[in-house]
């Protein structure tokens, strides 16, 4: 599967702004369509200020604002304002694109995310892709799998192969502590050798007693441009009480400088 269209919510904030930035850069990469949404509570609020802002970040980044109607050559930009309730909205819209990229929900500015967040990754079907505070060189030229044998971290490979097809490098990063009942990474790597994709398994210790910090803390020493992983592999009430790799990407102080894309 190739990226087609990216849906983009668009929030009139310094974090948006960023994220934005990431998703033209996406779609530049694949030639995709990016469709940046605003949703208010109510008709009116800041529609303008949010439009203004991506109509200059697209000029930046020479992304043409259009309609998408048939598949072009080139990235291409539309935007649309729309009333209601974000998280119901931005969840629907996903479910008709193929990655949908958003602020991190810890940036103080941009908590109303979160809720949106959630959604896409519970109710859209879909990848959800969370961009960095500050909008980062590349995407996608060194791919990190997180990878502990679940059904969660399986999506999150489907949702990885065309990005790894064309990285320069891929990392699969396990730890024993992370990996649950199911195939190894050792038994991953002649699958994704079958997709045309040479990488290589590197197992990574916990900080702290945190296996998330130290997934983060080995993507990084990786020079990571896109860490994959699959979202709540324990159910959202455990991670919540006890804590999680999913919670740790969302909610620590720690933000990762570099897009995370996470899959159910």
């Amino acid at each position: 599967m190739t990226i087609r269209k990216i849906l983009f919510p668009l929030t009139a904030t310094v974090a948006g702004e960023a994220a934005l930035a990431t998703a033209l850069m996406i779609a530049n990469r694949w030639n995709a369509h990016l469709m940046a949404l605003h949703v208010q509570v109510k008709s009116g609020g800041r529609a303008h200020v949010a439009r203004s802002m991506f109509e200059q970040a697209a000029a930046r980044q020479n992304v043409p604002v259009q309609e998408a109607q048939t598949e072009r050559a080139y990235a291409s930009a539309s935007f649309a304002s729309v009333t209601g309730r974000e998280e119901e909205v931005v969840a629907q819209q996903a479910r008709l694109a193929d990655l949908t990229v958003m602020s991190h929900p810890n940036v103080a500015e941009d908590m109303s995310s979160s809720a949106a967040l959630q959604a896409v990754l519970f109710d859209s079907g879909r990848p959800v892709m969370i961009a960095p505070p500050l909008a980062p060189r590349s995407v996608g030229d060194r791919v990190c799998i997180a990878w502990n044998g679940t059904a969660e971290s399986a999506e999150s490979v489907l949702s990885a192969i065309p990005w790894m097809q064309r990285a320069n490098a891929v990392r699969i990063l396990s730890a024993e502590g992370y990996q649950r009942s199911g195939p190894s990474a050792s038994e991953l790597l002649p699958y994704l050798a079958l997709h045309g994709i040479h990488a290589e398994i590197v197992m990574f210790r916990s900080v702290r007693f945190s296996a998330g910090a130290g997934l983060m803390r080995a993507a990084r020493l990786f020079g990571c441009d896109l860490l994959s992983m699959g979202a709540y592999s324990h159910s959202r009430f455990r991670q919540l009480v006890l804590g999680g790799v999913t919670q740790h990407f969302l909610e620590n102080s720690g933000l990762p400088d570099f897009p995370v894309m996470m899959t159910r």
